[in-house]
Protein backbone atom coordinates (compact mmCIF):
# COMPACT_ATOMS: atom_id res chain seq x y z
CA UNK A 1 0.00 0.00 0.00
CA UNK A 2 1.79 3.63 -1.01
CA UNK A 3 2.20 5.78 1.69
CA UNK A 4 0.53 8.93 0.31
CA UNK A 5 2.42 12.64 0.50
CA UNK A 6 0.32 15.62 0.59
CA UNK A 7 1.39 18.36 -1.33
CA UNK A 8 0.74 21.77 -0.58
CA UNK A 9 0.91 24.92 -2.57
CA UNK A 10 0.85 28.17 -0.12
CA UNK A 11 -0.44 30.09 -3.20
CA UNK A 12 -3.96 30.81 -5.24
CA UNK A 13 -2.69 32.63 -8.03
CA UNK A 14 -3.58 30.99 -10.78
CA UNK A 15 -0.12 30.67 -12.36
CA UNK A 16 1.50 30.46 -8.97
CA UNK A 17 5.11 29.47 -9.67
CA UNK A 18 4.51 27.50 -6.34
CA UNK A 19 1.85 25.45 -8.23
CA UNK A 20 4.33 24.64 -10.57
CA UNK A 21 6.59 23.69 -8.25
CA UNK A 22 4.03 21.59 -6.83
CA UNK A 23 3.18 19.81 -10.30
CA UNK A 24 6.49 18.88 -11.19
CA UNK A 25 7.15 17.41 -7.33
CA UNK A 26 4.34 15.51 -7.83
CA UNK A 27 5.74 13.52 -10.88
CA UNK A 28 8.68 12.85 -8.93
CA UNK A 29 6.95 10.64 -6.09
CA UNK A 30 8.87 7.63 -6.30
CA UNK A 31 7.62 3.55 -6.22
CA UNK A 32 5.37 2.91 -2.96
CA UNK A 33 4.33 6.73 -2.50
CA UNK A 34 1.75 8.88 -3.87
CA UNK A 35 1.87 12.61 -4.13
CA UNK A 36 -1.42 14.29 -3.84
CA UNK A 37 -2.07 18.33 -4.16
CA UNK A 38 -4.34 19.26 -1.59
CA UNK A 39 -6.38 22.25 -2.22
CA UNK A 40 -6.27 25.55 0.24
CA UNK A 41 -8.56 27.79 -1.56
CA UNK A 42 -11.78 26.58 -0.22
CA UNK A 43 -10.92 27.18 3.24
CA UNK A 44 -12.89 30.19 5.13
CA UNK A 45 -10.22 31.86 7.43
CA UNK A 46 -10.33 29.86 10.79
CA UNK A 47 -12.72 31.02 13.66
CA UNK A 48 -12.65 29.03 16.52
CA UNK A 49 -16.71 29.70 17.28
CA UNK A 50 -17.37 27.65 14.23
CA UNK A 51 -15.64 24.59 16.50
CA UNK A 52 -16.84 25.56 19.73
CA UNK A 53 -20.50 26.54 18.44
CA UNK A 54 -20.85 23.20 15.89
CA UNK A 55 -20.94 25.55 13.12
CA UNK A 56 -18.21 24.09 11.79
CA UNK A 57 -17.46 24.73 7.80
CA UNK A 58 -18.07 21.41 5.09
CA UNK A 59 -14.79 22.53 3.98
CA UNK A 60 -13.41 22.74 7.31
CA UNK A 61 -14.48 18.85 7.61
CA UNK A 62 -14.09 17.73 4.23
CA UNK A 63 -10.19 19.85 4.56
CA UNK A 64 -9.41 17.69 8.08
CA UNK A 65 -10.43 14.65 6.57
CA UNK A 66 -8.83 14.50 3.62
CA UNK A 67 -5.18 15.93 5.58
CA UNK A 68 -6.10 13.28 8.85
CA UNK A 69 -5.49 10.48 6.40
CA UNK A 70 -1.99 11.30 4.61
CA UNK A 71 0.91 10.10 5.67
CA UNK A 72 3.40 13.78 5.47
CA UNK A 73 3.58 16.84 4.03
CA UNK A 74 5.68 18.77 1.36
CA UNK A 75 4.93 22.45 1.45
CA UNK A 76 5.53 24.83 -1.37
CA UNK A 77 5.68 28.21 -0.05
CA UNK A 78 6.47 31.92 -1.50
CA UNK A 79 7.38 35.03 0.56
CA UNK A 80 4.78 37.09 1.18
CA UNK A 81 6.32 40.45 3.05
CA UNK A 82 9.08 38.21 4.32
CA UNK A 83 6.46 35.56 5.80
CA UNK A 84 4.07 33.29 5.00
CA UNK A 85 1.28 33.51 2.74
CA UNK A 86 -2.11 33.65 4.74
CA UNK A 87 -3.83 30.59 2.90
CA UNK A 88 -0.82 28.52 4.19
CA UNK A 89 -0.94 29.71 7.77
CA UNK A 90 -4.83 29.60 8.07
CA UNK A 91 -4.93 25.82 6.67
CA UNK A 92 -2.81 24.74 9.25
CA UNK A 93 -4.70 26.55 11.72
CA UNK A 94 -7.99 24.53 10.28
CA UNK A 95 -6.29 21.36 10.63
CA UNK A 96 -4.78 21.62 13.99
CA UNK A 97 -8.21 22.35 15.83
CA UNK A 98 -10.44 21.29 17.60
CA UNK A 99 -7.62 21.56 20.12
CA UNK A 100 -6.47 18.02 20.78
CA UNK A 101 -7.28 16.68 17.28
CA UNK A 102 -4.98 18.02 14.80
CA UNK A 103 -4.44 16.32 11.96
CA UNK A 104 -0.51 17.39 11.63
CA UNK A 105 0.62 15.69 14.66
CA UNK A 106 3.61 13.27 13.87
CA UNK A 107 3.70 12.86 10.70
CA UNK A 108 7.05 14.18 8.40
CA UNK A 109 7.45 16.92 6.49
CA UNK A 110 9.46 19.56 4.11
CA UNK A 111 9.57 22.48 3.38
CA UNK A 112 10.50 24.04 0.24
CA UNK A 113 10.29 27.88 -0.11
CA UNK A 114 10.62 29.99 -3.70
CA UNK A 115 10.71 33.67 -4.72
CA UNK A 116 11.79 35.55 -8.01
CA UNK A 117 14.16 37.14 -5.61
CA UNK A 118 17.75 36.16 -4.58
CA UNK A 119 16.43 35.06 -1.05
CA UNK A 120 14.37 32.52 -2.32
CA UNK A 121 11.95 32.09 0.33
CA UNK A 122 14.16 32.04 3.51
CA UNK A 123 12.02 34.48 5.41
CA UNK A 124 8.72 32.18 4.63
CA UNK A 125 10.80 28.92 5.45
CA UNK A 126 11.64 29.95 8.61
CA UNK A 127 8.51 31.01 9.80
CA UNK A 128 6.88 28.34 8.73
CA UNK A 129 9.34 25.61 10.20
CA UNK A 130 8.27 27.95 13.73
CA UNK A 131 4.57 26.58 13.24
CA UNK A 132 5.60 23.24 11.94
CA UNK A 133 7.44 22.45 15.29
CA UNK A 134 4.68 23.52 17.50
CA UNK A 135 2.35 21.54 15.22
CA UNK A 136 4.86 18.29 16.01
CA UNK A 137 5.66 17.79 12.57
CA UNK A 138 9.21 16.34 12.30
CA UNK A 139 10.68 18.93 9.96
CA UNK A 140 13.68 17.58 7.48
CA UNK A 141 16.55 19.54 7.86
CA UNK A 142 18.53 19.04 4.93
CA UNK A 143 18.59 19.75 2.29
CA UNK A 144 17.15 23.49 3.12
CA UNK A 145 15.18 24.17 -0.24
CA UNK A 146 14.85 27.94 -1.23
CA UNK A 147 14.67 28.59 -4.63
CA UNK A 148 15.52 31.86 -5.75
CA UNK A 149 14.39 33.55 -9.31
CA UNK A 150 11.65 31.00 -9.56
CA UNK A 151 10.31 33.21 -11.99
CA UNK A 152 13.25 31.59 -14.34
CA UNK A 153 12.56 27.86 -14.03
CA UNK A 154 9.56 27.10 -16.22
CA UNK A 155 9.23 26.89 -19.82
CA UNK A 156 6.48 28.49 -21.69
CA UNK A 157 4.37 25.13 -20.82
CA UNK A 158 4.82 25.76 -17.18
CA UNK A 159 6.98 22.66 -17.09
CA UNK A 160 10.54 22.76 -15.15
CA UNK A 161 13.16 23.07 -17.32
CA UNK A 162 16.01 20.60 -16.96
CA UNK A 163 18.82 21.16 -15.57
CA UNK A 164 20.81 21.85 -12.08
CA UNK A 165 17.81 23.09 -9.99
CA UNK A 166 15.77 20.32 -11.35
CA UNK A 167 17.97 17.87 -10.37
CA UNK A 168 18.37 19.51 -6.83
CA UNK A 169 14.64 19.42 -6.46
CA UNK A 170 14.77 15.75 -7.16
CA UNK A 171 17.56 14.94 -4.74
CA UNK A 172 15.69 17.12 -2.23
CA UNK A 173 12.25 14.80 -3.04
CA UNK A 174 14.65 12.07 -2.45
CA UNK A 175 15.86 13.39 1.06
CA UNK A 176 12.14 13.67 1.82
CA UNK A 177 11.32 10.09 1.27
CA UNK A 178 14.56 9.24 3.33
CA UNK A 179 13.29 11.34 6.13
CA UNK A 180 10.01 10.13 5.52
CA UNK A 181 11.13 6.63 6.12
CA UNK A 182 13.09 7.55 9.24
CA UNK A 183 10.36 9.68 11.09
CA UNK A 184 7.01 7.98 10.45
CA UNK A 185 4.70 6.60 12.94
CA UNK A 186 4.64 3.04 12.71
Amino acid sequence: MSKVIGIMAGSLRKESFSKKLSNAVIAMAPEGFEFKAIRLDDLQVYNQDFDDNNEVPQAYTAFREEVGQLDGFIFITPEYNRSVPAVLKNALDVGSRPYGKSVWDGKPGAIFSNSPGAVGGFGANHHLRQSLVFLNIPVMQQPEVYLAKVNELFDESGAIKEGGTKDFIKKAVDAYISWFNQNAKK
